[in-house]
C-alpha cells in the first residue's frame, strides 16, 4: 500500500485495541483483521491515547449514521474512504443498501476481509474525480460518512465532491472531519500519520466558500469526545485524555461537521 492508504491502520489498531478492553465500542472484526493484517507501529500512532481518540471518533460516525437511519431508512449509506472500518457491522440499525467505499488497492483488501451481499457492497472509487460519484447507484437520498477523508482532498476536490453529490441525490446527510488550515500545517511537526510516511495534508476553514454555489447547508458542529464517551475511560486516564484532546486548543485544529441539502 501507498503511505496514504497505510493510515487506515492508525484508526484500526485504535478500534482493536478498545474493542479488546470491552470499552467504547464492540468491534470483533477490527480485532480480527488487525490480528490478520496490522504490521508495528510506531511513535504516537502506537499511543493508547490516540486509541481512545480514534475510537471515540468512530464512535461519534457511529452514533450519527444510527440516527440517520432512523430518520431515514430508506437512504443509501455511502462510506467513502471506509478503509477497513466495520461500521456496516456496528451499526444498529436496518439499511437497504450500503456501500463502502476506497481506492482500488484498499477495496481489494478490504474484499478479503468482508463478505459482500446483496444490501452490502465493495467499490472501488477515487473520491477526488467527481464523475465517479456519478456512476454509484441511484437513491432519492443518500447518507454519507466522510470519516479521515477530507484531509487528503484539496478544497476544490471536497468542493467538486459534494457537488458530485448533490447532484446525484436529492437529499444528503453528511458528516465529515476536517483539520483546519492551522491543523493542517501543525501536522507537519507531530501528526501520527507521519508515522506512516504521509507529510502533507490539507485544511479548511472557509466553509461558505467550500459550500459556494451548492445547495448543501452547513447543519451542526459535533464533538469528538463526548463526556459520556470519556467517562468509559478509566478515572486515572480521564484527565490526561482530556487535556490532549478537547477544548478551544484541540478545535482549532480538528473539527467535525454535518451538513445537509
Amino acid at each position: 500500500m501507498n503511505e496514504v492508504n497505510k493510515t487506515l491502520f492508525i484508526p484500526l489498531c485504535g478500534k482493536a485495541r478498545v474493542s479488546r478492553q470491552g470499552i467504547l465500542l464492540h468491534d470483533p472484526s477490527a480485532e480480527r483483521i488487525w490480528a490478520a493484517e496490522g504490521f508495528p507501529l510506531r511513535g504516537s500512532s502506537a499511543s493508547k491515547w490516540l486509541a481512545y481518540n480514534m475510537a471515540m471518533r468512530a464512535r461519534v460516525f457511529d452514533d450519527w449514521t444510527d440516527a440517520m437511519l432512523a430518520g431515514d431508512p430508506d437512504a443509501l449509506v455511502l462510506h467513502i474512504g471506509c478503509g477497513l472500518d466495520s461500521r456496516c457491522e456496528r451499526v444498529k440499525q436496518p439499511y437497504r443498501l450500503w456501500l463502502d467505499c476506497d481506492l482500488p488497492e484498499v477495496a481489494d483488501v478490504r474484499r478479503r476481509c468482508f463478505a459482500e451481499s446483496e444490501r452490502y457492497r465493495i467499490l472501488a472509487l477515487d473520491a477526488s474525480d467527481p464523475a465517479q460519484i456519478g456512476a454509484l447507484p441511484d437513491s432519492e437520498a443518500a447518507i454519507v460518512v466522510l470519516e479521515g477523508l477530507s484531509m487528503y482532498l484539496t478544497n476544490a476536490q471536497l468542493h467538486g465532491l459534494f457537488r458530485a453529490l448533490r447532484d446525484k441525490y436529492s437529499r444528503l446527510h453528511i458528516l465529515m472531519d476536517i483539520y483546519t488550515v492551522f491543523g493542517a500545517k501543525a501536522s507537519r511537526y507531530k501528526n501520527p500519520i507521519r508515522d506512516v510516511g504521509v507529510t502533507e495534508v490539507c485544511g479548511v476553514d472557509d466553509i461558505p466558500g467550500l459550500l459556494r454555489g451548492l445547495d448543501v447547508r452547513f447543519k451542526a458542529e459535533h464533538s469528538f469526545t463526548p463526556p459520556a464517551l470519556v467517562n468509559e475511560l478509566k478515572p486515572s486516564e480521564r484527565r490526561v485524555f482530556r487535556l490532549l484532546f478537547t477544548g478551544r486548543t484541540y478545535r482549532r485544529i480538528y473539527r467535525l461537521l454535518e451538513f445537509e441539502s
